[in-house]
């Protein structure tokens, strides 16, 4: 099936408003990385559908917050506007926002349907199924935070990402997407949530850090023998 088959009318499905948030000031770098979820995702198992290049999905996803204003690499779309993109991650996730940036040009996703926990997602599978939600973007070249409905996405193993059309109506067949990144709170299965979580940088402070950690361990262990 062609991802350009004609679209059912989901006019059942709200769409959500959202304000873009801007997160472009140096002094706001930690609170935008608390609760990212970028160690936890899979990039292995990422899969992204009508790419014009290989791997560019999961290329965009693999900049980290730093990089988040970098021009390239860029995920294009191929035959036409959609792209659809499954991201797994190594545990359970109650998802709180999704980080966008795209461009204030026409090639800039409009629409985004959210899915949850399907490892077998096509387009035909996106047109027919109702989305766990929808989400309306902005035409706009600053970072979108764009909040979910935490009670539908407090247990997500596989989220994917159909953006089903851009700004071009039609006109413009390219859609092109340069940073998606994910907030939340991650939990191995059958275990409680995580603390908060920072991004992998390179930075000598974090082996003092998981230092202290396995000593505070240790300490623990002793007081509860």
């Amino acid at each position: 099936m062609s991802c350009r088959d004609e679209h059912d009318d989901h006019g059942g499905h709200g769409h959500d408003h959202h304000h873009e948030h801007e997160h472009d000031h140096t002094d706001d770098i930690t609170p935008a990385l608390q609760f990212s979820l970028f160690q936890h995702i899979n990039f292995d198992g990422v899969v992204t559908m009508n790419e014009a290049e290989q791997d560019s999905g999961k290329a965009v996803l693999k900049k980290t917050w730093a990089e988040r204003l970098e021009p390239e690499p860029e995920l294009e779309s191929d035959a036409d506007e959609q792209i659809l993109m499954t991201v797994p991650f190594t545990g359970q996730v109650k998802l709180h926002s999704i980080l966008l940036r795209t461009s204030p040009s026409l090639s800039a996703p409009r629409n985004l349907k959210l899915f949850i926990n399907r490892d077998d997602m096509d387009f035909g599978t996106a047109e027919e199924l109702p989305p766990t939600q929808i989400l309306e973007l902005s035409q706009t070249s600053d970072v979108q935070e764009l909040p979910v409905r935490r009670a539908l996405f407090s247990k997500v193993r596989h989220l994917s990402l159909f953006f089903e059309d851009n700004f071009g109506d039609g006109d413009e067949e390219t859609t092109r997407i340069s940073y998606i990144g994910f907030k939340g709170e991650w939990m191995q299965l059958g275990r409680a949530p995580s603390q908060i979580l920072y991004e992998a940088a390179p930075n000598p402070n974090d082996h003092a850090v998981k230092g202290a950690d396995v000593h505070r361990m240790g300490d623990v262990m002793k007081r509860g023998s």
